[in-house]
């Protein structure tokens, strides 16, 4: 079988659906582009098959795909098919390169062939997912619209009967539409965002990356699909109820409709704190080094992390003990960035302490006073400003990992594993410095950064 069978069942599946879009959407005129691209894929798929080109049909392939996608995303009036268009990019890439590779050196090729194996299937997992997504959105987009047109009915009825009812099931379905178009719009930026990452990193990492962002993002949105399925189930029993005229289940339908629109909110706002850590760790800072007092800096994060936290937990309580050398002057360093890794290992120390306590109040341990540590100290060619506390620590066998993009120690709903990959990514990268941790399990954690004082 033909190794171009895939390029020419993607043409056909490319072609096929904007020729159906253009027809239904515009006019059967315009979808005549598209029909001689069909009839251009399968004559070319018999031109192989029958004289064994395969050789120099594959670059056919190329050219030919290359051209419909791009032609494709400059049509403004197939922009909505655009995430569906943009699916099929990865594959087309990966197998272009594949066959570049093996063009240039078929020793290079066989060397690495697994590499663009592995490449190949995830960028088929890709397309799937892309399509199936689609696929999705459109059966939601259908029973929206049916949803709506029971609403109309339903509202009409409402009028009749009960204007004071018909007010708030309105006001209830508005709050559930803004939450369901919030939603998409957060996917949309997560799925720019992740096509960001997967092109700027190499292809050996990209199946742990994206499986990392599919696992994470997975579970509020979970959440929130299965509660808006059950709140438009309880729409549909409360028509019924209020057909019978029994105002008492209409009441704790609409009680049970508010509590799931809170966890919709809840987990909806999880998955934007998601996408906008996506966005912060694939954006590469433009900031300007300048001299910078570190003890005040360290001093300033210091305060607001505490008063930060504070602010939400009104029974948090922490000492605080801070050690700066007064030896050190102004270091190049760009402020911005090194206050928020100060302000995230910070964070995570005064996170430590709370769990400590918390287990300590409730399991009637001793006193338990929750400590944190911040110094600075010039080691004469660099910097070094460490972060400590009196935790629980961090398990001997995740040490490793905690640097990694969506590795957290922290419970479902309460780390996206980005704080301390961003941390390590400026330290490391934006300053040419060092970070690293030691921890005790069970008595606490120290965090030390590096910086060339000569940066």
């Amino acid at each position: 079988m033909s190794s171009s069978l895939a390029p020419f069942f993607v043409s056909l599946i490319i072609a096929e659906r904007l020729r159906r879009y253009v027809k239904v959407n515009f006019s059967s005129q315009g979808e005549n582009l598209f029909r001689w691209a069909l009839f251009f894929a399968a004559i070319l798929y018999a031109v192989e098959i029958l004289f064994s080109a395969e050789d120099y049909t594959k670059w056919i392939w190329h050219v030919f795909l290359i051209g419909l996608i791009v032609f494709s995303l400059k049509q403004k009036e197939l922009l909505p098919l655009k995430m569906f268009i943009i699916a099929f990019v990865p594959f087309e890439i990966v197998s272009l390169l594949g066959d570049l590779a093996q063009g240039i050196s078929d020793a290079f090729f066989k060397s690495y062939e697994s590499y663009f194996g592995t490449a190949r299937t995830l960028s088929f997992m890709w397309m799937g997912a892309i399509l199936y997504s689609q696929n999705r959105q459109s059966k939601a987009a259908e029973k929206e619209r049916i949803k709506r047109q029971q609403e109309d009915e339903l509202n009409r009825a409402i009028a009749i009967r009960k204007v004071e009812l018909e007010g708030l099931v309105a006001e209830r379905t508005a709050e559930l539409t803004n939450q369901k178009e919030e939603l998409e719009h957060a996917l949309e930026e997560l799925r720019s965002t992740q096509s960001q990452l997967i092109q700027s990193e190499k292809m050996a990492s990209l199946g742990e990356l994206t499986a990392g962002i599919a696992h994470e993002i997975q579970n509020p949105l979970n959440f929130v699909n299965n509660f808006s399925e059950v709140s438009n189930e309880l729409l549909e029993e409360m028509e019924s109820e209020m057909e019978k005229g029994n105002g008492t289940e209409v009441k704790q339908i609409i009680s049970d409709l508010k509590i799931n629109l809170e966890k919709i909110n809840h987990h909806g706002k999880r998955a934007d704190s998601i996408v906008k850590g996506m966005l912060l760790h694939s954006r590469a800072s433009t900031g300007q080094k300048e001299p910078t007092n570190i003890n005040n800096l360290a001093d300033e994060y210091l305060r607001l992390a505490y008063h930060g936290l504070r602010a939400k937990d009104k029974s948090f309580n922490s000492k605080m003990i801070t050690d700066f050398d007064k030896t050190l002057g102004k270091i190049n360093i760009v402020p911005q960035d090194i206050g928020r890794v100060i302000l995230n290992l910070l964070n995570n120390a005064f996170y430590a302490v709370t769990e400590k306590r918390n287990a300590s109040d409730l399991q009637g341990l001793d006193p338990y006073e929750p400590t944190v540590w911040i110094s600075t100290k010039n080691l004469g060619n660099e910097v070094e400003i460490k972060v400590a506390d009196n935790g629980n620590g961090i398990p001997q066998k995740i040490v490793d990992k905690i640097f990694q993009p969506f590795f957290t120690t922290k419970p479902t709903g309460h780390g996206t594993g980005l704080g301390l990959s961003l941390c390590y990514e400026i330290v490391t990268k934006g300053h040419e410095g060092d970070l690293h941790v030691e921890s005790t399990e069970g008595k606490g954690s120290v965090f030390t950064i590096h910086l060339p004082l000569n940066n």
